[in-house]
């Protein structure tokens, strides 16, 4: 049932549609109450990745006048999830922004939020389309697959492998089948792998999971190193598969110029291995500002604000932002008027060179 707090904010957002209606001007759309508390969730929590999302989450409500609660659990599955999902209903939340362990797991209690009249944002991995209203996406599934299979081919020329040429053996290293993010990059990378590197070999199709559990990536790193061990590539679309990955290289005693590991991970966990040789280049988004986003946009619908495709939001230290159909992260994606996606700007490249100039 929505509580009283909720009827009146919703109350107060039909008024200030009115309004805005009214006199055609949308400037104080977005503007915050400073009565609205945003439920930020990360997949685990302790995660270099996740934490730094957590700041820019914070740094946007400080300046923004709104509040938000982290909430995670160090152990990443559908059931901490929904427990977590579960007490911000109870506790009669304004807005959840959460990275979701799981594409379809927690569809049934996030919908129960919404009955309950907290909004749903989506960041970094998505849901079901009709269990949150808006998703920040990091890129689309043929971006960010592309710049992974990129990052790779460049650093296997590097070290004197022609990649168009050569016949490259490769793997993909992630956290698990079940997270609809990291397999969206994976199938399109290997679409763009078969368009543009033929020659290339997929020595296992299908794929190392280590779960987001840190010394599993390690295990599982050391498994495919001593399963192929004239390995080319290594692609490691997870925030712990590429450090775990990193490791087990150096465990075994490789550097850079004995394979080649590239992925998706921050600039501070993976700087001791770029600095050491271990890995040539890597590559993000920042994830502050993803964090950042995905809470001002909660409260912006907290605040009472619709949205619907097409529409553009002007984000604090971002821009404007355009609210994008579904189909964009993936063409089973229902699309609708109602929900939508939103594309971060942009994405980063790290090397040792420049990864100094980074600090998350």
């Amino acid at each position: 049932m929505m509580n009283l707090k909720k009827i009146s904010m919703i109350g107060m957002g039909s008024l200030m549609m009115l309004a805005l209606a009214a006199c055609g001007n949308d400037d104080s759309a977005g503007e915050s109450s400073g009565d609205n508390t945003i439920v930020f969730v990360p997949k685990l929590s302790g995660n270099a990745f996740f934490e730094s999302g957590n700041d820019g989450a914070q740094k946007m409500a400080k300046e923004q006048g709104f509040t938000v609660k982290y909430d995670g659990n160090p152990e990443a599955s559908v059931a901490n999830q929904v427990t977590i999902i579960n007490n911000a209903i109870q506790q009669g939340v304004d807005g959840l922004a959460i990275s979701a362990v799981d594409a379809t797991g927690l569809d049934d209690v996030l919908k129960q939020a919404k009955e309950s009249g907290i909004k749903v944002v989506t960041w970094d991995s998505d849901v079901s389309s009709d269990a949150r209203t808006l998703m920040v996406a990091q890129g689309t599934p043929d971006i960010l697959g592309q710049m992974l299979v990129d990052m790779g081919a460049d650093s296997l020329k590097k070290r004197g492998k022609d990649a168009t040429s050569e016949p490259i053996k490769y793997v993909w290293h992630y956290s698990q089948s079940t997270v609809q993010d990291q397999n969206s990059w994976q199938k399109a990378g290997e679409d763009y792998i078969k368009k543009n590197f033929p020659n290339w070999v997929n020595v296992a199709p299908e794929n190392y999971y280590s779960e987001q559990n840190a010394e599993k990536a390690i295990t599982v790193g050391e498994a495919i190193l001593s399963a192929h061990s004239d390995i080319d590539l290594v692609i490691c679309n997870d925030s712990t598969a590429l450090p775990g990955q990193l490791q087990a290289v150096q465990n075994n005693g490789l550097t850079k110029d004995d394979v080649t590991i590239t992925g998706f991970a921050s600039p501070n966990s993976i700087k001791d291995y770029a600095k050491a040789d271990i890995i040539e280049a890597w590559g993000l988004w920042d994830v502050t500002v993803q964090g950042g986003m995905a809470v001002y946009l909660a409260n912006y619908l907290a605040e009472g604000n619709e949205v619907k495709v097409g529409d553009k939001i002007d984000v604090p230290n971002v821009g404007t932002v355009e609210v994008l159909n579904n189909s964009v992260l993936s063409e089973d994606a229902k699309d609708s008027e109602d929900s939508g996606v939103v594309i971060m700007p942009e994405r980063t490249i790290f090397t040792k060179d420049n990864v100094d100039d980074f600090n998350f």
